[in-house]
């Protein structure tokens, strides 16, 4: 099975398409609407906007999602290709992430995380494009200016922003401009809404209350079956196999290879954190951890030596992945 997948050629997409189809069929068999979180009953102005155009259809939820994830994909694929950090063209990062999305078929719904996650992406891969860029990056404004507005879909990815200022540690040297530039990408998009909300007269606190209560506020708990935490024992073990192998890999790789996957691991580290910490933050974060978890478990996946256990492993994470979802359904 991995074998099959670590391929790059037209019967490997289609394979993907398959496994992506077969993975969300119990979404659009009993679409759903979402359940009773946070950020659900006191929505951040971007998310409002979404639920307001949706409406009471939980089939278009579940499609907003799908469309979302499918773009995440050709992000993760696309990222690899240009900065080419797990030195092998392979579509496996986009596979891992489809089982990743697929761990909890319940929260396969209309929900802001994704979209914000998307944001998360496509600001790791403006920081990276920084790397030996001469003079002032304004790359940063740009990454600090997409989390912003990711986070006006689900607020707590705007702790990324310290991925972003990681970014600046790792990949250049000392400039004051380009943390402050950071600042101000940030802080920007919040800025412009406040100061439309003040035109429109709008009540300015109740959106800072808003904030607030999506930042500390508690989620309702998840309530994790048997076989998910089993699913979830399993792909820890995978994890932590796989980030060993990449540390002992790291003084192997190129500069940029090894920079990029700090970054990761960074923005890994981020994810547990917020999970662990933050009350606000529950399973949701999986469409966030998922991204460095990708590339992280692809690039042990592809260069582990001993051929027959990442077989085993990648076959029992697939088919585990599988069969929630098959249970799910029934």
């Amino acid at each position: 099975m991995l074998r099959l997948f670590k391929g790059t050629g037209p019967g490997v997409i289609a394979l993907i398409v398959l496994t992506l189809g077969a993975l969300w069929i119990s979404a659009f068999i009993d679409p759903r609407m979402p359940g009773l979180a946070i950020y659900e009953t006191s929505s951040m102005p971007l998310y409002s906007i979404v639920t307001h155009l949706i409406g009471n259809h939980p089939l278009s939820g579940v499609i907003f999602s799908f469309m979302i994830v499918t773009t995440m994909i050709f992000l993760i694929t696309y990222f690899n290709t240009s900065v080419f950090f797990i030195n092998e063209r392979t579509f496996l990062p986009a596979v891992i992430y489809i089982l990743f999305s697929a761990i909890y078929p319940e929260r396969q719904v209309l929900n802001p995380v994704l979209p914000a996650s998307l944001f998360l992406m496509l600001a790791v891969m403006r920081v990276m494009e920084t790397y030996r860029k001469p003079g002032t990056a304004f790359n940063f404004f740009d990454a600090g200016i997409l989390l912003s507005i990711g986070s006006l879909f689900y607020i707590n990815v705007i702790w990324f922003g310290l991925l972003v200022f990681i970014g600046i540690a790792l990949l250049r040297t000392g400039n004051i401009k380009e943390p402050a530039i950071t600042v101000l990408g940030l802080i920007t998009p919040y800025s412009l809404l406040i100061g439309l909300y003040y035109v429109l007269g709008k009540d300015i606190g109740a959106f800072l209350y808003g904030i607030s209560y999506n930042l500390f506020g508690a989620s309702p708990e998840y309530s994790f079956s048997r076989l998910t935490v089993i699913v979830l024992i399993i792909i820890g073990l995978i994890f932590i196999v796989s980030i060993i192998f990449l540390l002992m890999q790291m003084n192997s790789k190129k500069i940029k290879s090894r920079k990029t996957f700090f970054l990761l691991l960074w923005a890994l580290l981020i994810t547990l954190a917020m999970y662990f910490s933050l009350p606000s933050v529950s399973v949701e974060i999986v469409w966030m951890t998922g991204i460095p978890a990708s590339y992280i478990l692809a690039h042990y996946f592809i260069f582990a030596r001993k051929k027959i256990l990442p077989e085993i492993m990648f076959s029992g994470f697939f088919l585990l992945i599988m069969l929630l979802q098959i249970l799910y359904i029934f």
